[in-house]
């Protein structure tokens, strides 16, 4: 069992993508760990064969436990890998390469097999074709993505993954629902009509069965209610006109996109004018440690990503107030996308000390959002709309269209009060409807 992060001192093998006596490369997807915060793949540490699984899908066990053994044909055997093979049959490699070493799951080595029966390769005929194949069917795919295939009846030759490795995720799967491709050359067939109609309906719609929560949802629903029961939220929100952000958004929103390959959204210049009003108003970046505020010298700001049905996570952007906005934007990007490809690391969802929870492309008015525990505050920023807004000037009052979001934050009411919390979010507004953002931009 890897260590997953500073702080993790166990993991749970959610699934084995391989099985005894299959072969196996350097860094092929050997098998699915889960933490209490995060769900990993592994790589096998060497090309070879898994000779033998020593802990099963379901069970957790302590970091440095040996959860496998991969013979590597051609290296020396080592002395021991706390006697956890030496008692198992030996597989085709084995058989083939008596002095063949074996590399453990953790990534130590262990010996090969020495006794029981022995498997040739020749008395297997036609297995790496069938692996091959089982592997794209389904051997190295989540029990979601089985699940959604088989209900769809899927060709999952036909869907193109973009999970690590190429390995299909169940966003692949919908996409390729929700917009099938053309027939191909080969004669495939594109997806039929009830497909794409049963995938649109896939996430919202009940299928009348009971649907467990994933690791991830169960998660996020018992730090939901823990942070419920543990601070009494209040919520503020303020209006905010991006008039002024807009302006710097269409001066540099084709260049921008060109170069970097995403559109520049309002989230990032919400969250510098975040981390500069924190700096002056501290007492929100802050966690209640029994009956005291330990206020945090960087802000490590959180942001929450949507992972579909599956659940959220907030991965943490650390000292966030040293980022300019186009730091900030290349952060969030690059987070939020090894969020959704499940590369995240343990560390990355530790020592957040604020967090925002972006719902804006959902067109959402406004969101009481449930504080990131040991937090003391969270803002959620919602829907931008044009509106007709009174401009109030020297000369009199007039009216234009603006674009006008809100932003809602609930703050512990332990940690501080209303109007604390209100003053920081007029700063914020004001730094947003003020400031010279083509500077950071």
């Amino acid at each position: 069992m890897p260590q997953l992060g500073e702080t993790v001192t166990e993991g749970t093998v959610a699934n084995w993508h391989k099985q005894v006596g299959d072969r196996v490369e350097a860094d092929e997807i050997l098998l699915d760990v889960e933490t209490d915060k995060v769900s990993m793949e592994i790589p096998s540490p060497g090309t070879g064969t898994l000779a033998k699984i020593l802990v099963q899908a379901g069970e957790t066990v302590p970091v440095g436990t040996v959860l496998a053994v991969v013979e590597v044909a051609g290296e020396a055997a080592s002395a021991s890998t706390r006697g956890a093979a030496s008692a198992q049959p030996a597989t085709a490699a084995a058989a083939a390469n008596p002095g063949g070493a074996a590399h453990a799951g953790n990534g130590a080595a262990a010996p090969a097999a020495s006794n029981g029966s022995t498997v040739a390769a020749a008395t297997r005929p036609g297995r790496a074709t069938a692996h091959a194949i089982g592997r794209r069917a389904g051997e190295r795919l989540s029990p979601a993505v089985r699940r959604l295939a088989a209900e769809h009846s899927l060709e999952l030759g036909r869907i193109e993954g973009t999970g690590r490795n190429g390995r299909i995720t169940r966003r692949d799967v919908i996409r390729y629902l929700q917009n099938p491709p053309p027939a191909t050359a080969r004669g495939a067939q594109p997806a039929t009509s009830r497909d794409t109609a049963d995938a649109r309906a896939a996430v919202a719609r009940p299928s009348g069965g009971t649907l467990p929560f994933t690791r991830i949802r169960k998660l996020t629903a018992e730090h939901m209610v823990r942070s419920k029961a543990t601070s009494p939220h209040v919520l503020q929100a303020v209006e905010v006109d991006f008039a002024n952000v807009d302006v710097v958004r269409r001066q540099v929103r084709e260049a921008w996109k060109g170069r970097r390959g995403y559109s520049l959204t309002y989230l990032p210049f919400i969250a510098s004018a975040v981390c500069e009003a924190l700096g002056e108003f501290p007492n929100l970046n802050s966690s209640v440690e029994g009956d005291s505020l330990v206020l945090h010298e960087h802000v490590n700001l959180a942001i929450a990503v949507d992972l579909g049905p599956e659940g959220l996570v907030a991965p943490v952007i650390r000292q966030a107030e040293a980022l300019s906005v186009a730091e900030l934007a290349e952060a969030i990007q690059e987070i939020a996308g090894r969020a959704r490809q499940g590369r995240l690391k343990p560390d990355d969802l530790a020592g957040g000390t604020y967090t925002i929870s972006n719902n804006g492309s959902f067109g959402t008015l406004i969101t009481a959002p449930i504080i990131n525990q040991p937090q003391v505050a969270i803002l959620s920023t919602d829907g931008v709309r044009k509106k007709p807004i009174v401009i109030e000037a020297p000369e009199g009052d007039s009216i234009a269209i603006r674009p006008v979001g809100i932003l809602a934050q609930s703050f512990d009411h332990r940690a501080v009060d209303g109007a604390y919390s209100g003053a920081f979010l007029a700063r914020v507004k004001k730094l947003l409807e003020q400031k010279r953002w083509s500077v950071d931009v």
